[in-house]
C-alpha cells in the first residue's frame, strides 16, 4: 500500500505534541511535527522524534519474559498473566490484600488508561498499597491546594498573564510548567510571543536556566533557599499594601498569621539567605504584585529541596493575596475536555479530604495516604520489614523503581526480597533486570488514546482521540488490558468512574475509556465521531465561564490551616550546615531522557553519553579538575561519579545533575557510558519532608574530590 501518513499525538512524555506519522506496511517508518495543529504548530522535541527507532527497536521487549530457575524464558502473554494471578492469589491468601502493591510510573502515564486500570485493580484487591511519581517529586502541589483551598474558577493563564513566575521551572526542556505556567506547545516562541505583548517573566533557579536566560528578571536563588525568597518578597507586598486587599477580605482568612512569620523575612535577611540581589528581590515583588494578571508556578527542583510543602504553600500564598484567578463572568481556566466536569465559580471550593484520619497510614515514620495514594517513601520499608500488611508482591508500570526511588541501594534490595516482582516495560531497564516477571506492552502509536494526560496546560476545550497506527509486534498487549486479565483471574471486578468494567470480555480501548471519564466535558466516543482523520478537535462553544459565587455555600482560604505558617517561622530560625560536605547537588532536565525513559535509542545516545556534572569553572580550578574528568560525588549516604563539564550558569558551590538518569550499576568504570543515579545519594530515613514524605533529591550536600 505504500507510505501512509496520519494525524496522532506523540506520548514519549507529558506534553502530547500533535505529530504527523508515516507508516508502512505496518510499521512506523517516520515522524514529524504537525503543522497545521492549532495548538502545537508543528512543533515537537528531540525525543518525540524517536518513535520510530522506539517502536522497531531490536532492543524492544515484544515477549514476555518469566523467570524460571533464576533465567528469563520467552513466554506467552496470557501464560505469563495466568503466571502472575496464580502467584498474586498464593500472596494474598496468606498475607492478605495489602501485601500487594502498585507503582505507576512516568512511562504509565503516557498510556491515557493505564493509572485508572492500576487503581481499580489496587482497590479491587483491597490493598491501600497504590503508588505514583507525583509522591517522588511533586505530591506538595496536591496536599497544598487540598489544605489552603483551591479557586474554583482556576487560576489565570498563560495566555492571559501579564506576569509570569518561573521558580525552579524550566519548561523549555521539561516540557511541563503546572497551570499558570507556560504551555509546552513550542515553549520558547510561545514565551518570546508573549513577551512581544508586554508580559513580564521573573525566575528563580540555582543555575541561569533555559527559560532563566530569556527572564526579565533572573533570581539566582541557593539551593533549598526558596522559602527565603518568597517569604521576603510576600514581605514586601505586604508591607506595602499591593495585595488586592478586596478580594483577600472577602476569600482569605490566616493574614495575620502570614504576616508575623513573614516579618521575619525583611528585603536584608530574605535576600542574604536566598543569596539574592536586595534590589532585584524588590523588584520582583513589584512587578509580580503590580501586574494585572499573572501566575507564580513551581517546578520539580524546588519541591524536591527539602521545603517542598512550605515552597508550594508561600508560591500559593503570592498568587491568593494578588488574586491571581479567573473572575465571574471570564472563561474558566483549564477546561479539560475529557475531566469529570465540577461547577467553576467565583469562590473558594469546599474542602477536600485528601490526608489525615480515615486515610489510610503507612507502618512508617507517620506518613499517610495523598489521595488515593501511599508515598513513595515507604515502600522500601513496606517491603522489607515483617509484620501485618508487608508487602509480598510489586507490579510495576512504567516506572523503574530501582532508578527512580529515594535510598537506591535500600530500594533494589527491597526489590530482591519480594516474593513476586512484575515489571510492564519495553526495555530491560535497571528494574526489569530484578523483576521475576517482565510483561512487554504495545508502545504509543500502536493503541488508541485520548489527551486526557496533558489537558492541565491547554487553555481551550482542546482534545484529541487517535486511532492505533502501527501494528503492534510480537506478543504484546495494551496496559489496560494486563490489569484487566489480572482482575479476571483474580474473580474480582474492575469499576471505574461509570461503573463496573464488563467482565465477561475485555472491553475495548472506547467502551474502557468512556466508563473512565464518565461525567466529562465530552465523551471520548464522541470526540473520535467528531474528529477528522485523527484532527484535534476544539469545543470553543463548551468552554464554561465562571458562573457567580453560591451564597450557600461559602468557603474561604485559610492560611494558617495546619503547619502553616508556622514552619516558616521554624525554617527562620533554622539554618542546618553539613559538616564536610561543601557543595549542594542540585537537579535538573536532561533534553535527551525523560526521566529514565530513552536510554537505549541510539540517537538519544549520540547526543548525551552520560549524565554530566556541571560544576563552575572556578570550582573546577579550586579542586583541580578540568572538563571531562571524572568527579566523586559523596553524600552523607553514598557516593556516585560524575563527568565533570563546566559551566558559568551554576552558582559556586553546586553541582548539577540530571534527576532519575542512568543505571545503578554506574560506577567509575563506566559513567561515561552510562551515567550516574543522583538517587543513590539520597535517602528515605532521614531528610525528607514531614507531611509529605518526599525525600530530599535536590539541594542534596555533597563533598567532591578527583576520582
Amino acid at each position: 500500500m505504500g507510505v501512509q501518513t496520519h494525524k496522532t499525538f506523540c506520548r514519549f512524555c507529558h506534553a502530547n505534541c500533535a505529530m504527523l506519522v508515516d507508516v508502512e506496511d505496518g510499521k512506523v517508518t517516520g515522524v514529524r511535527g504537525d503543522p497545521e495543529d492549532p495548538e502545537f504548530g508543528g512543533y515537537t522535541c528531540i525525543k518525540g522524534r524517536q518513535l520510530p527507532e522506539s517502536h522497531n527497536s531490536p532492543d524492544r521487549l515484544i515477549h514476555s519474559l518469566v523467570r524460571r530457575d533464576g533465567e528469563f524464558v520467552e513466554t506467552p502473554m496470557m501464560d505469563a498473566l495466568g503466571h502472575v494471578g496464580d502467584r498474586l492469589k498464593d500472596i494474598i491468601a496468606k498475607h492478605g490484600p495489602h501485601s500487594v502493591a502498585v507503582f505507576f510510573g512516568s512511562g504509565g502515564f503516557q498510556n491515557s488508561s493505564g493509572m485508572a486500570a492500576a487503581l481499580a485493580l489496587c482497590q479491587a484487591i483491597g490493598t491501600r498499597n497504590f503508588y505514583t511519581s507525583v509522591t517522588l517529586d511533586q505530591p506538595a502541589k496536591v496536599y497544598t491546594t487540598a489544605r489552603y483551598g483551591k479557586w474554583m474558577g482556576g487560576p489565570n493563564t498563560f495566555r492571559e498573564a501579564d506576569v509570569t513566575f518561573l521558580i525552579g521551572n524550566n519548561p523549555v526542556v521539561s516540557h511541563y510548567s503546572p497551570t499558570g505556567g507556560i504551555p509546552p506547545f513550542s515553549p520558547s516562541r510561545r514565551l518570546r510571543d508573549r513577551q512581544r505583548e508586554g508580559m513580564k517573566l521573573i525566575v528563580a533557579d540555582p543555575r541561569e536556566s533555559d527559560v532563566a536566560l530569556l527572564a526579565d528578571i533572573y533570581l539566582p536563588v541557593k539551593p533549598g533557599e526558596d522559602p527565603a525568597l518568597l517569604a521576603g518578597m510576600l514581605n514586601i507586598i505586604l508591607e506595602e499594601e499591593l495585595y488586592d486587599r478586596n478580594f483577600v477580605s472577602a476569600h482569605v482568612d490566616g493574614l495575620e498569621e502570614l504576616k508575623l512569620a513573614v516579618a521575619h523575612f525583611t528585603p536584608d535577611v530574605a535576600a542574604e539567605r536566598a543569596g539574592v540581589d536586595k534590589d532585584q528581590l524588590v523588584a520582583a515583588a513589584r512587578m509580580f504584585a503590580k501586574a494585572g494578571k499573572g501566575c507564580a508556578v513551581t517546578g520539580t527542583g524546588p519541591e524536591m529541596a527539602g521545603n517542598g510543602t512550605l515552597t508550594e504553600y508561600l508560591a500559593n500564598s503570592l498568587n491568593i493575596l494578588c488574586a491571581r484567578f479567573e473572575q465571574e463572568g471570564e472563561k474558566a481556566a483549564i477546561p479539560g475536555v475529557f475531566t469529570v466536569q465540577t461547577p467553576r465559580r467565583a469562590q473558594v471550593a469546599p474542602p477536600t479530604p485528601m490526608f489525615g484520619e480515615g486515610f489510610p497510614k503507612s507502618r512508617f515514620r507517620g506518613l499517610g495516604a495523598l489521595g488515593f495514594e501511599m508515598p513513595c517513601n515507604v515502600l522500601a520499608d513496606e517491603i522489607l520489614t515483617p509484620g501485618d500488611g508487608q508487602v509480598r508482591a510489586l507490579i510495576s508500570i512504567g516506572g523503574n523503581p530501582e532508578i527512580a526511588f529515594p535510598n537506591q541501594l535500600k530500594m533494589r534490595r527491597a526489590l530482591d526480597d519480594l516474593d513476586l516482582f512484575v515489571q510492564v516495560d519495553p526495555w530491560m531497564s535497571a528494574s526489569a533486570k530484578r523483576a521475576n516477571v517482565v510483561l512487554a506492552p504495545k508502545q504509543c502509536l500502536e493503541r488508541e488514546d485520548i489527551t486526557s494526560l496533558s489537558e492541565w496546560w491547554h487553555e481551550t476545550p482542546y482534545a484529541r482521540y487517535t486511532e492505533a497506527l502501527a501494528e503492534a509486534p510480537g506478543d504484546t498487549i495494551d496496559e489496560y488490558e494486563m490489569m484487566w486479565h489480572l482482575a479476571k483471574h483474580l474473580g474480582l471486578t474492575l469499576t471505574l468512574a461509570g461503573g463496573p468494567v464488563p467482565m465477561d470480555s475485555c472491553p475495548d480501548k472506547q467502551t474502557f475509556l468512556d466508563l473512565m471519564v464518565t461525567g466529562c466535558l465530552v465523551p471520548p466516543s464522541q470526540v473520535r465521531k467528531d474528529s477528522k482523520a485523527g484532527e484535534a478537535v476544539v469545543y470553543h462553544d463548551l468552554h464554561p465561564l465562571v458562573q457567580p459565587a453560591d451564597p450557600a455555600t461559602e468557603y474561604r482560604f485559610n492560611l494558617a490551616e495546619g503547619a502553616m505558617p508556622a514552619e516558616l517561622v521554624g525554617y527562620a530560625d533554622n539554618r542546618p550546615v553539613k559538616e564536610g560536605y561543601a557543595f549542594k547537588l542540585i537537579s535538573r532536565r536532561s533534553k535527551t531522557r525523560f526521566n529514565s525513559i530513552g536510554h537505549p535509542l541510539k540517537a538519544l545516545q549520540a547526543k548525551t553519553t552520560t549524565n554530566p556534572a556541571y560544576i563552575h569553572p572556578d570550582d573546577m580550578a579550586q579542586l583541580s579538575l578540568k572538563e571531562g574528568d571524572i568527579v566523586e560525588i559523596t553524600s552523607p549516604n553514598a557516593t556516585i561519579h560524575g563527568v565533570v563539564k563546566p559551566s558559568d550558569r551554576v552558582r559556586r558551590g553546586i553541582v548539577s545533575m540530571a534527576h532519575a538518569y542512568g543505571d545503578s550499576e554506574a560506577g567509575k568504570h563506566n559513567v561515561r557510558e552510562i551515567g550516574g543515579s543522583t538517587n543513590r545519594l539520597t535517602s528515605d530515613e532521614r531528610d525528607y519532608d514531614p507531611i509529605t514524605g518526599q525525600a530530599l533529591q535536590s539541594a542534596i550536600p555533597v563533598k567532591l574530590m578527583p576520582a
